[in-house]
């Protein structure tokens, strides 16, 4: 997981997201194409004119800068770090308008990260609680809420001193750097307690993903030698099944944290039961093709048990609160809006599908790159609110 509290690795960032999509899907372009797409993209993100060929050059030579850091710091470095580093060395970046709005944005992070772990605090925790769960409401999907505290963390300092528990709490959090998925949000929200926000993420899910943290944790702190269970307890609440409220869900994922910690319960107890699903929001409009996984509302009435959803290939990017946006060329030109964007495909917001041809030319306008045309193709249909209906597209070659 990109460390929340690293400026270089903010994965809350859209535009680092976009940056590592950019990543994977240039390289399986032929260099000519790569060549002009990239000239435009430094033009857009750094004012300056390079050929293709050395479009090429230079974009191999940050992505070759940004293995060299990882290498040296031992952690993922972002794309936007190497950037601004090669072209600086290159003399390109004549006026450090780039460098000084770093600073400003590290000062903002300085100010919403725990300084001994560097994850986000209690104050950000709350604020990206609350637009996490917004944004679950309005789409229909799930929000995992996960309160972590570590296990015998007082008797660590009463028998080996503050600084090595200093040392346990920061294994926690590295723990959680490297074990995390790209969408998931950790925070340091107490002296032990850690909190986790997983959009998307079913009871299933997220109880899978604390017991590999756990796991993975006892494992990295097993080497101090420490003659004491330190350890990683959990409590799990998720949206709707559990709760539509942020207080809702806090209270009973330390409710359920605390019938594990304290009363020796089996790690079932730090989850849901029972999950029970909530009606679905989304109804289907059309049938989805089979070139894109998407979780389908399952019909009440269904004579037979509907398949499981296959999980998805690749990661999606929210663009909520963008202006991203797509031209439909080929019937207007119409403009949709754009809601989330993905290596395999891009999902639109729109009144009318059926005026959409099956296969269709669009122009892409997403924060950070430089316009984008594409072809593509319908995979589903669902029907949100307020008569939007989310149209699914799938990228045709």
């Amino acid at each position: 997981m990109p460390q929340p509290g690293d400026l270089s690795q903010s994965h809350s960032s859209v535009e680092d997201s976009f940056l590592d999509l950019l990543v994977e899907t240039l390289e399986g372009l032929d260099d000519s194409v790569r060549g002009q797409f990239l000239r435009q993209f430094f033009r857009t993100t750094a004012q300056i004119d390079l050929a293709e060929t050395q479009s090429n050059e230079y974009w191999e030579r940050i992505l070759l800068r940004r293995r060299e850091f990882g290498e040296s710091l031992g952690k993922k470095v972002s794309l936007k770090t190497a950037m601004v580093d090669v072209l600086a060395s290159a003399n390109f970046l004549r006026v450090p308008i780039l460098m000084e709005y770093e600073e400003f944005k590290k000062l903002q992070i300085n100010a919403a990260t725990d300084a001994l772990t560097g994850l986000y605090n209690r104050r950000l925790f709350d604020e990206y609680c609350d637009k996490e769960l917004n944004r679950a409401r309005r789409y229909g999907h799930h929000l995992a809420v996960v309160i972590l505290d570590l296990h015998k963390l007082k008797e660590v300092n009463d028998r080996h001193g503050h600084l090595r528990g200093d040392q346990v709490l920061q294994l926690a959090a590295s723990t959680l750097r490297k074990t995390l998925r790209a969408s998931d949000f950790a925070f340091r929200i107490g002296g032990d307690e850690f909190a986790l926000l997983l959009p998307q993420t079913d009871p299933e899910q997220a109880s899978t993903l604390c017991r590999r943290v756990r796991a993975q944790y006892e494992s990295e702190v097993h080497p101090l030698d420490l003659q004491i269970g330190v350890t990683l307890d959990f409590g799990i609440a998720v949206h709707p099944q559990d709760g539509d409220q942020k207080s809702d869900l806090m209270g009973l994922a330390d409710k359920r944290l605390y019938e594990l910690k304290h009363e020796g319960t089996p790690f079932v107890r730090a989850i849901p039961s029972e999950p029970q699903p909530s009606p679905p929001r989304e109804v289907p409009v059309s049938t989805p093709a089979p070139a894109e996984a998407v979780p389908q509302p399952v019909p009440t009435a269904a004579p037979h048990p509907q398949p499981r959803a296959e999980q998805r290939k690749w990661e999606r990017v929210s663009l909520a609160g963008t202006k991203a946006h797509a031209i439909l060329t080929d019937i207007g030109p119409k403009k949709a809006k754009v809601i989330d964007l993905s290596y395999g495909g891009v999902a639109l917001l729109l009144e009318k599908p059926d005026e959409v041809p099956n296969q269709f030319n669009a122009v892409l306008h997403v924060p950070i790159l430089p316009p984008v045309r594409v072809i593509l193709r319908k995979t589903y249909a669902l029907r949100i609110e307020e008569g939007h209906i989310r149209l699914g597209c799938s990228f045709v070659s």
